[in-house]
């Protein structure tokens, strides 16, 4: 047993000081979960560590794509795979991750350019290594006959970190799969993904824009004929059932054309007042799901916006309060959705009322896409030069302001590893959505988004942004690849909730 002596230390985590209470043991060293020995891939020379027993040269070495070196993992993500780009011929790696607790490294030799953690090692380093530097590198050379004809180069290094908190929900997105395009869902951890519901399961075969109900139940989703969907709901787990409680005259409602992008109220779904909130026809309207009529003002009304004649597209509910975020265009409005001039402001609900827009943001970009966030202090956005539509823009950004106001933050997890070659604007970062609920862990506040992107070779894939709020500042770090994802599908317009996906 190790004997510790507490003192105080002063770390500097992604350029900024933090001071803590760490334990410092008499050896240096706490844990014991990295193997003492290297792990030898199958296919790598059993004299990998000897090949490799040389400084070589300082650099010109693979370049770690993923994970994003200066990251922030949640303490239940999936275990991570590093994943690398080759530099000229290399075929044999080093791979290297060292904590100031942890006794070992761990070192990997390998002729791919990807590893697994094991998920022992891994469960261990997110309960003993937390908010903690652990630092990776990794090296190249090039191997034939026995020996190295090249190298070892040294490639990217630098420090990820565990954040002391999980990131809660599920994510479902819509992805154009081979045989059809599907929903599919999985759960922080997840290394696999579960297909909710297809283009057969749906009237019409069209759909898209989808939202979590608040008890994590159903999907609510646009849906129908070609240009012109109406609304729908379906269970989460997949047996693609529709809820009980939707009465005849909300049927009818639901059925008609023009209704895009459902959100969704806590303080709006109990019986007797379960609520959707969706565009129509450049408007936010409210349906009522146990409608006993289908006449205005009944069954369905128009969310008043007071003093605005601009039209209305992107709707959804705040969490804790009654306030809906929006954007105001002077654009008519595609799909609910899509404008290529617009602001983000916000309108009171009001008990189907409505009430006097406040805008929150506005500049001369295009605004939209705008979601609270859990605690509703926050307001994340998509940002793309003004006259540009906000429908699959390569230029789309993700920003995120105070729902007060303020000046907007443009999120780090906009940006792909540099040495990729890729750069933002120009990877379509769109659709930003919050994880269901933040976690708090010594005076910081932990909030997570999800958003998609061309990044992987133009392929629209699904993306974890880690943001935290240390109370004086919002700090943002580079994105989470979710790698249970089908590489070679199109992925996006992911949303996070207490979606009830199956197991």
């Amino acid at each position: 047993m190790h004997r510790s002596i507490v003192v105080l230390v002063a770390a500097f985590a992604f350029g900024r000081a933090a001071y803590a209470l760490d334990p410092i043991f008499a050896d240096g060293f706490e844990f014991h979960d990295f193997p003492p020995d290297p792990i030898i891939d199958a296919g790598a020379p059993a004299d990998s560590p000897t090949l490799f027993g040389v400084p070589g040269a300082p650099g010109g070495g693979p370049c770690l794509a993923d994970p994003a070196v200066g990251t922030l993992f949640p303490n239940n993500w999936q275990r991570p795979r590093f994943t690398w780009i080759p530099a000229g011929g290399e075929n044999l790696f080093e791979l290297r991750l060292t904590a100031q607790n942890q006794a070992h490294a761990l070192v990997v030799y390998t002729t791919a350019s990807s590893w697994t953690m094991p998920a022992n090692i891994w469960t261990a380093l997110t309960q003993h290594t937390v908010d903690r530097a652990i630092t990776v590198s990794v090296r190249g050379a090039t191997y034939a006959s026995g020996s190295l004809t090249s190298g070892p180069e040294s490639g990217s290094t630098g420090a990820v970190r565990i954040a002391p908190v999980p990131a809660s929900g599920a994510i479902v997105y819509w992805t154009g799969a081979p045989g059809g395009a599907l929903t599919r869902g999985f759960r922080i951890g997840d290394e696999t993904v579960k297909d909710i519901f297809g283009a057969a399961d749906v009237s019409g075969g069209c759909f898209g824009c989808h939202a979590a109900t608040p008890d994590g139940a159903f999907v609510g989703f646009s849906a129908g004929p070609g240009g012109g969907p109406g609304l729908a709901l379906l269970s989460a787990d997949g047996q693609h059932l529709t809820p009980s409680f939707i009465s005849a005259s909300a049927q009818t409602l639901m059925a008609r054309p023009d209704q895009d992008a459902p959100s969704f109220s806590a303080q709006h779904w109990t019986s007797g007042d379960r609520i959707a909130l969706t565009m129509y026809q450049s408007n936010i309207i409210w349906t009522d799901l146990e409608a006993a009529s289908a006449a205005q003002g009944t069954g369905w009304g128009i969310v008043a916006r007071a003093g605005e004649t601009a039209n209305a597209a992107s709707a959804s509910f705040a969490h804790t309060s009654d306030d809906i975020v929006y954007v105001s265009t002077p654009d008519p409005v595609a799909l609910g959705v899509t404008v290529t001039n617009g602001d983000i402001r916000v309108v009171p609900y009001n008990d189907r009322a409505g009430g006097t827009p406040v805008t929150v943001v506005a500049s001369a970009d295009n605004e939209y896409y705008p979601a609270f966030s859990p605690d509703d202090h926050y307001i994340a956005y998509d940002r793309a030069p003004v006259g540009t539509s906000s429908y699959n823009n390569p230029q789309a950004e993700v920003y995120v302001s105070r729902a007060s106001g303020g000046q907007p933050v443009r999120i780090a997890a906009n940006d792909p590893v540099a040495c990729t070659g890729q750069a933002s604007p120009g990877v379509t970062n769109s659709w930003p959505r919050w994880s269901p609920a933040t976690s708090d862990s010594s005076g910081r506040r932990y909030y997570w988004l999800t958003f998609s992107s061309t990044r992987r070779g133009g392929i629209t894939q699904i993306y974890v942004a880690p943001v935290v709020d240390d109370g004086n500042a919002l700090l943002t770090y580079p994105a989470l690849y979710p790698w249970n994802q089908a590489p070679g599908d199109a992925s996006h317009t992911p949303v996070w909730g207490d979606f009830a996906i199956p197991f």
